[in-house]
């Protein structure tokens, strides 16, 4: 089938031309046969549940039906820091998140555990950590600078740096495509990532900024309070505007911007995406704001315990595959989520029909 463009109405941007109209509706016709193989396995119809509906939607990014094995996950952890962290909105320091790109380098964090269980590679991606970070075959340097601007006192990046990080997003998933990774799972790292997005979610879809925004790291109730207080802030002080890109310019962070391209590029390539939780979900509204066809490429991987991210998965209409509790980031919701997307394609490939096992139908 043809690329067509699935950007949505009315949304024109030159310098994402390209890239917007690489992006084809799911295969039709593959959708059609999985949904007629589905009807003749050896189980009640439905009775597989959302691993049913996976299955078909596997297929239609595959293009084929049964769909291919997804033989080589990866992760990557895309990083960066926020300058509202000076707003007092987290205890933690800034300085935690170019240490723990040092134990994603040595494999020591949750995300590296799980990854090794399903059998996933971990990349990190340094888009604007405010430290200087080694880059190497782990550690990808796409550094836009050290960290965005208070985006409480004016725009946390300029357009062009938000642009720039979709396509420094969208380069990472070109090379993971090009070195064989068959599926992309979304990460995240930087301390006060938490507030840009859930600025960028209230932006997006018009929430109250109580009804976003979370605990985080697992604040106190006056941090908690304070920290809903500055996404009002911010929320005040964004320019109205109907271009997705000046919204994440204004409000998000440069790891979103590296997300937003990771996915397109995914959704252009025809490979599949297993997001993760509440920064993933802000991005993904961006994404859905420019090229709602994208979102077809993608699974929630889990529903996060932040509050902002049920916002995003209801906004995004994306059903999540587990609900863990889980507030962590790094991916590891994802990385939990991907053997579930795996076994959906295994149940069409490999369940025998009602005529080959020779099973009565009701």
């Amino acid at each position: 089938m043809a690329a067509m463009s699935s950007t949505s109405p009315g949304y024109s941007d030159p310098l994402l031309h390209h890239l917007l109209t690489a992006v084809a509706p799911l295969d039709a016709r593959a959708m059609q046969e999985a949904e007629a193989r589905q009807a003749q396995l050896t189980k009640p119809a439905g009775a597989l549940g959302v691993l049913e509906e996976t299955s078909v939607r596997l297929c239609g990014i595959q293009r084929t039906c049964p769909p291919r094995p997804l033989a080589k996950p990866v992760v990557a952890v895309f990083a960066a820091d926020h300058g509202v962290h000076a707003r007092g909105v987290t205890p933690w320091p800034q300085e935690v998140t170019a240490s723990m790109i040092e134990n994603f380098r040595a494999g020591g964090a949750a995300v590296n555990v799980l990854a090794r269980q399903v059998g996933a590679e971990v990349y990190v991606v340094d888009m604007g950590v405010n430290a200087d970070v080694a880059a190497d075959d782990r550690v990808l340097d796409r550094k836009i600078r050290r960290g965005t601007s208070d985006l409480a006192a004016g725009p946390a990046m300029t357009r062009d740096e938000a642009a720039a990080g979709v396509f420094l997003g969208a380069d990472v998933a070109q090379q993971l495509v090009a070195a064989g990774h068959d599926c992309l799972l979304t990460g995240d790292m930087g301390i006060a990532n938490t507030t840009a997005s859930a600025a960028l979610i209230a932006a997006l879809t018009g929430a109250e900024a109580a009804d976003v925004t979370g605990r985080g790291t697992g604040i106190d109730d006056p941090t908690h309070a304070h920290k809903i207080s500055i996404v009002k802030v911010v929320l005040e002080r964004r320019p109205a505007s109907e271009d997705p890109l000046e919204t994440l310019a204004s409000v998000g962070g440069f790891e979103h911007a590296g997300l937003v391209g990771f996915v397109l590029a995914a959704a252009a390539m025809g490979v599949p995406v297993v997001l993760d939780g509440l920064i993933a979900g802000a991005a993904a509204l961006v994404v859905q704001a420019i090229a709602p066809g994208a979102l077809d490429y993608c699974f929630a991987g889990h529903r996060s315990a932040e509050p902002g991210h049920r916002v995003a998965l209801q906004h995004l209409g994306l059903r999540p595959l587990v609900d863990l509790d889980l507030r962590l980031g790094e991916g590891t919701g994802a990385t939990l989520a991907f053997p579930l997307v795996e076994a959906a394609g295994a149940t069409l490939r490999e369940m025998a029909t009602f005529d080959a096992a020779g099973v009565a139908r009701k």
